[in-house]
């Protein structure tokens, strides 16, 4: 049977979910371990001993038959990692976001196109029951299209805890590349569509710890005339998560009032809201492992490459479109906005990394 011979970059809480899935998938096996802190990276190989072990990508790819990497760092100053994995030849899977600017993601996306190597952006969310669930009941013979819609993210969040990336708490707007990177990334995910105008504000309360801004207030105009109205804070006043979800469409709305479940919806006369039945479900274990499921997919079927780092791009751009309405104070397209660096055209799809064997 095909495997994936994978190693991971990064051993710290993030990798415990990789390193279980992967595990309990047949098509993969980790066969190189990652990591700077030699405390992390001796427990890894104590747990993993066949495993190669090493503080550099570059350095493990040279010792080990890999065919793909997964890179569970965080989001900036990726360009080495990229940069060995291109040279390795090796497939990539980045947790999300690809880099902590449109320009670095850009660089990166260019890279792995040059290389001819797969690159998928760890996007775990579009793979959550919840999220599968509202896609299907904008069913023309259920709600219909989507109209209009009303996205609420309010919460106080401690930019200093560990389990967060780490973006420094002078960065310009920290809660669009952490958090609102998600949102709308779902957005054109649920909505099958991509944004034309944005138009923004970021600020900053007085009781932040953040030097930069905290919160955003948007309104997103999508493609077929669906119009988005959003707010996310990371510096609101009350420690605790709101979260709400409305979709208006065609025939009744939709209603998410929970990050991973209470899904329910309701047609024009109905009394009441209709509750969305969801599979129990293991949060991070289940989505992570569908997205590696899809990457193996990719890598040993040839099946399509979905949350591809030029496809993470476009969600990307919504985040600098943001930042640019809320400095400029003017509508914004993304689809307009320059990359930097912006990634090579393709002229064919390419070859699956993994070699069949018997």
């Amino acid at each position: 049977m095909t495997q994936v011979r994978l190693i991971l970059m990064g051993l710290g809480a993030r990798s415990a979910i990789w390193r279980r899935v992967i595990g309990e998938n047949p098509r993969a096996r980790i066969v190189g371990l990652v990591d700077t802190n030699p405390a992390r990276l001796a427990a890894g190989l104590e747990a993993h001993p066949a495993c190669i072990g090493g503080t550099t990508l570059a350095e493990v790819a040279s010792q080990v038959e890999a065919d793909a990497v997964i890179l569970i760092t965080p989001p900036a100053n990726r360009h080495a990692q990229i940069a060995a994995a291109c040279s390795a030849r090796l497939a990539i899977l980045a947790e999300k976001p690809l880099a902590d600017s449109l320009g670095a993601a850009s660089a990166h996306v260019a890279s792995a196109e040059l290389a001819d190597v797969p690159l998928m952006v760890g996007l775990n969310f579009r793979y959550l029951a919840v999220t599968r669930a509202l896609v299907d009941l904008f069913r023309d013979d259920l709600l219909g299209a989507p109209a209009f819609g009303r996205f609420t993210y309010e919460r106080w969040r401690d930019g200093r805890l560990p389990h967060l990336n780490r973006y420094p708490l002078d960065m310009a707007q920290p809660m669009l590349w952490e958090q609102s990177i998600h949102h709308f990334d779902l957005m054109r995910h649920v909505y099958g569509c991509e944004p034309v105008s944005i138009s923004a504000r970021t600020w900053n309360p007085p009781w932040s710890m953040y030097a930069g801004d905290a919160n955003v207030s948007a309104l997103i105009s999508f493609g077929g005339g669906i119009e988005v109205t959003y707010q996310g804070t990371w510096a609101g006043n009350h420690d605790h998560l709101g979260f709400n979800w409305r979709t208006d469409c065609a025939k009744g709305v939709a209603v998410q009032a929970e990050m991973f479940g209470a899904l329910s919806y309701a047609r024009r006369d109905d009394r009441s809201f209709t509750p969305v039945d969801l599979p129990p479900t293991e949060m991070w274990r289940d989505d992570a492992a569908a997205l590696l499921a899809d990457f193996l997919a990719h890598l040993i079927d040839a099946a399509p490459l979905h949350c591809s780092g030029a496809d993470h791009l476009k969600s990307l751009r919504m985040v600098e479109a943001c930042i640019a309405s809320s400095s400029q104070g003017k509508n914004i397209n993304p689809a307009e906005l320059n990359d930097l660096a912006g990634p090579v055209s393709r002229t064919s799809p390419p070859t699956p990394t993994v070699k069949r064997t018997s």
